[in-house]
């Protein structure tokens, strides 16, 4: 005699699930397999395009990576010369930059250099003169003059705009004449060192 199986017997559970799982499969509005996304090929002409040009891209890169090499090199030539960085001189107007010397003690100054020369002392207003103007490029920018530099070293500074610094290399050579050559000044050296001094000092000279 056979035994019947009990309902809820394992037999039972399986073919149910087994039945269930069947209609799963055959219902479509459930998707199961993913779409296989093909990878698209560049076209042709830009294939050809890339290896025409690559030869020029790379000559071009290059030339800049030499180019940024020589300007490092520069600056820091320049800066171990003395000389301040190419970027910080880019600053266009150094009236703005608020580095040219105050007009009331430069008046001062000329004061006090024209005391001297009124003695005849013209070499000693002339050097006056060209301390204190080391003394307001030194003040405004003391990453500029370093202890090494010689006056006319400072008168080569490009930080400084070309017309003060012409202004200060005539002020600088009359005092190297009367202190390294043993020149005496005369009247009209002074006149022209104390010309100088105001083209150096006053805004006219910054323009």
């Amino acid at each position: 005699m056979t035994a019947k199986p009990l309902d809820g017997a394992p037999g039972d559970a399986h073919e149910g699930f087994a039945e269930a799982h069947r209609r799963l499969l055959a219902d479509g509005a459930i998707q199961f397999d993913l779409p296989r996304v093909e990878p698209t090929e560049s076209p042709a002409w830009l294939l050809d395009l890339v290896r025409a040009i690559y030869p020029v891209l790379e000559v071009v890169f290059w030339i800049l990576a030499g180019a940024l090499l020589l300007y490092l090199l520069y600056a820091l030539a320049s800066w171990a010369s003395g000389r301040d960085w190419p970027w910080r001189r880019a600053k266009a107007d150094p009236e703005e930059d608020g580095w040219r010397p105050e007009e009331a003690p430069a008046r001062r100054l000329l004061g006090d250099a024209d005391l001297l020369a009124a003695k005849g002392h013209y070499g000693e207003a002339a050097r006056l003169l060209l301390h204190r103007s080391i003394d307001d490029i030194d003040a405004r920018r003391p990453d500029l003059v370093r202890p090494a530099l010689t006056s006319r070293d400072i008168a080569a500074l490009p930080a400084i705009p070309g017309g003060p610094r012409s202004a200060f290399a005539r002020i600088a050579m009359m005092v190297e004449t009367s202190l390294f050559a043993g020149q005496t000044l005369a009247e009209s050296d002074w006149r022209d060192c104390r010309s100088a001094y105001e083209e150096f000092a006053f805004a006219e000279g910054w323009r």
